[in-house]
């Protein structure tokens, strides 16, 4: 079971597992290189296999350790940030385009997984949005038209719940969305690709990206790929220090997954308007099934109590199903959130022509990933696509600059926060297998005692751009509220942008505990030579 990107692990990784691979030893050459081993970067390598490139995939810890495998996996053109601000952020034909892509992703994976005969439980089944809360706004009423304006005729409107057993009010009706399960999806494709003669390595985490005539990407152990094409396949860029890190926010997301009594709810995936937001679908077992519930985001490294949000999703989700029996799984994953509501996808912007990113997934990863993949495969063909303008990484929505200022201002806060907070904290309170930030002198050290008692130190500052790290009970990790980076209990990186560990910082402890250890140290050597 792979929990590399946190201390919890999904319900997929229950009964599926990823092929393991092994870590890079040697430099070579190939056509594409591509980081990340998720839905974007296997996507990416497979449909760039079929057009006859020689691909690898490089992936720092193991494949679908990072959000593909922490998906609810709605694969659904029913977007996130709603239609009617995607028109506002995009224009009429942006919208259309918008619609028409997704939908697009959406058949590539049912062509896929009927073209290679894949067992991972794909099936069509309706979504229904129903507004919820004291301002609805005529939220539904203006989403209706805007699918309508982007061509989803099919979409329609109800003034009550079409369910007996679920009260969602009034609501719209998406026909024909896909749902499935993301690592049984995963595994084959990255086994079709080791078929064909791809190359997958794993463990081996890059650290530098050239692009231009002679490209190349260098891992941690000091290899080197030489290739033609690039594309950083990663949640969120790790080759940016800045420019795609200002249009986009990290939020972290909750899931639960509950048992219920078979057939009590409809198949549907079911998704409302509060802010926070929640989203539901089944997954069905033999003798029950399996009611997956998200949502409560919030900004990554800004929640002092994360483990709240699983109580507030639970409190949500018993209140919405009643039948709901006890609770088999709990997990948080990650997503991006681009200013304008669509995903970055694409040539790389200030970076060589032949580097493309694919982040932004603004909670629609698994369709937003395979555009990308659909879409960089068509610029690697040198192949003219017309999604391309729309997602270009480069663009600039003039529209969405109130989002992006507030997004940044948010940013800048951070550090203010860093220079007038005291950090103070009773280490000798701090229970067993938890972590707080406390400033010592000049410096803001990052304290995680384990749980056999002992201390571990370790600078707060990230690596990426010195945010002061948070400590995150819920997946015992140090998350950067800046821009997403995040860490282990023991301040390894797991997440991007940063790809250095947090500094550890031993000469910040205590004095009588640096005494005692000494102490300590000194009875054990007197010991060992008697």
């Amino acid at each position: 079971m792979s929990s590399h990107h946190g201390e919890s692990v999904s319900i997929w990784f229950q009964n599926a597992a990823m092929p393991e691979r092994i870590a890079l030893k040697e430099d070579f050459k190939t056509d594409v290189c591509i980081i990340g081993g998720g839905i974007a970067g296997l996507t990416t390598a497979y449909l760039l296999q079929k057009e006859g490139k020689r691909v690898c995939i490089l992936e720092a810890s193991d494949l679908a350790s990072g959000q593909s495998g922490r998906t609810t996996a709605h694969f659904t053109h029913a977007l996130d940030d709603r239609f009617y601000l995607i028109e506002k952020y995009h224009g009429e034909e942006g919208l259309r385009l918008a619609i028409e892509s997704h939908s697009e992703a959406i058949r590539k994976v049912e062509e896929i997984v009927r073209k290679e005969h894949i067992d991972c439980d794909l099936k069509r089944v309706s979504g229904y949005l129903f507004a919820e809360g004291d301002k609805r706004d005529g939220i539904l009423e203006r989403e209706f038209e805007a699918a309508h304006r982007g061509g989803l005729i099919d979409v329609t409107i109800s003034t009550t719940s079409p369910f007996a057993n679920i009260q969602t009010g009034p609501c719209l009706h998406f026909p024909r969305q896909v749902k499935l399960h993301p690592i049984k999806y995963l595994k084959a494709l990255t086994e079709i690709i080791l078929r064909d003669g791809g190359q997958i390595f794993t463990n081996t985490p890059v650290v530098e990206v050239h692009g231009g005539e002679n490209a190349f990407v260098k891992t941690k152990d000091d290899y080197r790929i030489f290739c033609e094409n690039i594309v950083v396949a990663t949640n969120t860029p790790i080759n940016d220090m800045v420019a795609i890190h200002t249009k986009q926010a990290p939020y972290r997301t909750y899931v639960l997954g509950f048992k219920i009594p078979k057939n009590s709810y409809p198949d549907i995936l079911l998704w409302d308007t509060l802010d926070p937001y929640h989203y539901s679908r089944l997954y069905e077992r033999e003798n029950f099934d399996v009611l997956i519930v998200g949502g409560e985001d919030h900004k990554t490294g800004q929640n002092d109590e994360p483990k709240n949000c699983y109580l507030r999703l639970e409190a949500w989700a018993r209140k919405k199903f009643p039948l709901i029996q006890e609770t088999l799984y709990q997990w948080s994953g990650q997503v991006m959130e681009p200013v304008d509501g669509l995903a970055y996808l694409g040539h790389n912007p200030m970076d060589e022509k032949n580097v493309y990113i694919i982040t932004g997934d603004s909670g629609n990863g698994m369709t937003h990933c395979t555009v990308g993949a659909m879409l960089i495969t068509d610029q690697i063909m040198g192949r003219e696509n017309e999604w391309e303008k729309l997602y270009t990484p480069s663009r600039i929505s003039l529209s969405a600059t109130k989002n992006y200022v507030q997004e940044n201002a948010n940013v800048a806060l951070q550090y203010a926060d860093w220079i007038n907070t005291s950090f103070k904290a009773d280490l000798d309170q701090l229970p067993e297998d938890e972590g707080v930030v406390f400033r010592d002198g000049g410096k803001i050290v990052a304290a995680y005692k384990n749980i056999n008692g002992e201390m571990e130190y370790m600078s707060a500052v990230c690596p990426h751009l010195a945010g002061i790290v948070a400590w995150n009970g819920a997946e015992k990790s140090w998350d950067c509220p800046c821009h997403g980076s995040r860490f282990d209990c023991h301040g390894k990186v797991i997440e991007g942008p940063a790809i250095s560990d947090l500094k550890h910082a031993e000469h910040h402890r205590p004095e009588k505990e640096r005494i005692f250890e000494k102490n300590l140290q000194g009875r054990f050597d007197k010991n060992a030579v008697e």
